[in-house]
């Protein structure tokens, strides 16, 4: 596959950057030499390393108590990579294996997404039928400790991660509320990330939770099973990406090549020119040309962000919902001489009209509001505004505006049955709502401030398995990672 052969290349550029400190010279080349233009990868702050290389042997020598020479050189490779952006990160071989099963969708633990946070872990949202989601787990939560031990004096890589059966106690952060605890038994989790239904007669309804290895074939029977039920032909599909968190980039290019008979997809552009990729739609619509909708929300992000924009840019689908999380950005897993990878941000998402997604999201073309019935009135309002823009030290988005509102999460079946409606008479729900909006002020007699109250909105995304090659977390492999699934520290 073309992302695979752009994984490999893409690692072969930049591997000798990993190398190059065994065989820099001692002394940089002369500003007149005519060789001198030499590549960033051959340009080795070398007074830098010494002073590191100081540093490094005061603590070796002085620090109070010893230190493993391999804890030291992987916290210091850690900090190397802890400000450059959220999403750039270092694995130690069980983090790069644990990696590696997200995207296959079986490992062992309570079935939830994370961001590491300063002494607590975020959820980004509880996986569908997981045992965290059954626990009452949601997003927005800190888990400030596990099984009493704070998160911030776990060695753990995986702390949520266990044998099938065995039980773990989160401690959770809640705002508005006292930290409490959560008994969860951990499970074989499972994630199916399709799943599909009727919901009126010709009109179908697909969910992708998030994208895995098999998510493209699964679409492809989903849809099948649709067709069959409804005569052999669908008058409309509902393609519902909330809170998918993204996946694999070859399972969103997949479905979206599946609805597209021709157009782009998505293309990648980085520093270097390897970087740079893109990738087009073949002949072939599931659908034969029936109508799509797609649902978005704050928890879709990254390769959900890439398929709802190539399905818009293309003309083939409408977005009804919330703004996307704003996840753009492309990271490459480079492996190391003992075991571990450094998962490095390498290239930005544009869309086929060639509009970053980074710290942008995608805006949908019918905005929905959340149910104030469905929102949990535990929800701090501090949590509103919750984004890849929002996160500390992201990616500048080239199309970033300061103060650009983040989206919403909406949860339970009403945003479905908006876009149902909105794919049998397009333009009806974006009508409804200006005339419920224009009738209001007539309608009550409360003052404006009261007129209409403030929705409640919630948090979510970016890192879940990922990578562009059929096996994601390995060795080259490209990805649009969102949150890691019950990442460490």
């Amino acid at each position: 596959m073309r992302l695979a052969r752009l994984s490999a290349a893409l690692l072969f550029a930049l591997s000798p950057a990993l190398s190059l400190a065994q065989t820099a010279p001692d002394k940089p080349a002369r500003a007149d030499d005519p060789d001198a233009k030499e590549s960033v990868t051959s340009r080795v702050p070398l007074d830098e390393i010494r002073r590191f290389v100081s540093v490094y042997n005061a603590v070796r020598a002085a620090y109070v108590d010893p230190v493993d020479d391999k804890k030291l050189m992987q916290s210091a490779v850690r900090g190397l990579l802890l400000e450059l952006d959220p999403h750039s990160t270092y694995f130690d071989k069980e983090d790069a294996q644990a990696f590696d099963e997200q995207a296959t969708g079986a490992y062992e633990g309570i079935g939830v997404e994370l961001l590491q946070e300063d002494n607590a872990l975020k959820v980004v949202s509880p996986i569908d039928d997981t045992p965290a989601a059954r626990a009452g787990v949601k997003a927005g939560d800190l888990i400030i400790a596990i099984d009493g031990t704070p998160i911030n004096a776990i060695d753990a890589s995986e702390p949520l991660r266990g044998k099938a059966g065995s039980q773990v106690v989160l401690t959770i952060a809640r705002e508005g509320q006292k930290p409490f605890d959560v008994t969860v038994v951990r499970e074989t989790i499972r994630v199916t990330s399709v799943r599909s239904k009727m919901l009126e007669p010709g009109y179908g309804y697909v969910r992708i939770s998030t994208f895995q290895a098999d998510t493209g074939a699964d679409f492809q029977k989903h849809v099948a099973q649709l067709q069959a039920q409804s005569g052999g032909k669908l008058k409309g599909l509902v393609l519902d990406l909330r809170s998918n968190p993204g996946g694999l980039l070859t399972a969103a290019v997949q479905v979206a090549d599946d609805l597209l008979e021709r157009g782009g997809i998505v293309s990648t552009r980085g520093r270097i020119s390897i970087s740079d990729a893109k990738f087009d739609a073949t002949p072939g619509d599931l659908l034969n040309g029936a109508p799509v909708v797609v649902l978005t929300d704050a928890g879709s992000a990254s390769a959900s962000e890439v398929l709802a924009g190539a399905l818009r840019d293309n003309q083939r689908a409408r977005i009804v919902g919330s703004r996307s999380f704003g996840k753009g950005s492309v990271q490459t897993v480079l492996p190391l001489d003992n075991g571990d990878s450094v998962k490095l941000t390498t290239a930005r998402y544009y869309t086929p009209s060639g509009r970053s997604i980074q710290a942008t999201g995608i805006v949908p073309d019918v905005e929905l509001q959340p149910d104030p019935a469905t929102v949990p009135k535990d929800i701090p309002a501090s949590l509103a505004d919750y984004s890849e823009a929002k996160l500390p030290g992201h990616l500048r988005g080239d199309d970033e505006a300061a103060g650009s509102k983040a989206g919403v999460v909406l949860s339970g079946d009403g945003p479905i049955q908006s876009a149902l409606q909105e794919l049998k008479h397009p333009g009806s729900v974006a009508a409804a709502a200006a005339a419920a909006a224009k009738a209001r002020p007539a309608t009550t007699a409360k003052p404006a401030a009261e007129a209409k109250p403030a929705a409640t909105q919630t948090p979510t995304p970016d890192e879940q398995p990922a990578a562009g090659a059929p096996q994601a977390g390995k060795p080259g492999t490209v990805e649009p990672a969102a949150p890691a699934v019950e990442g460490g520290k």
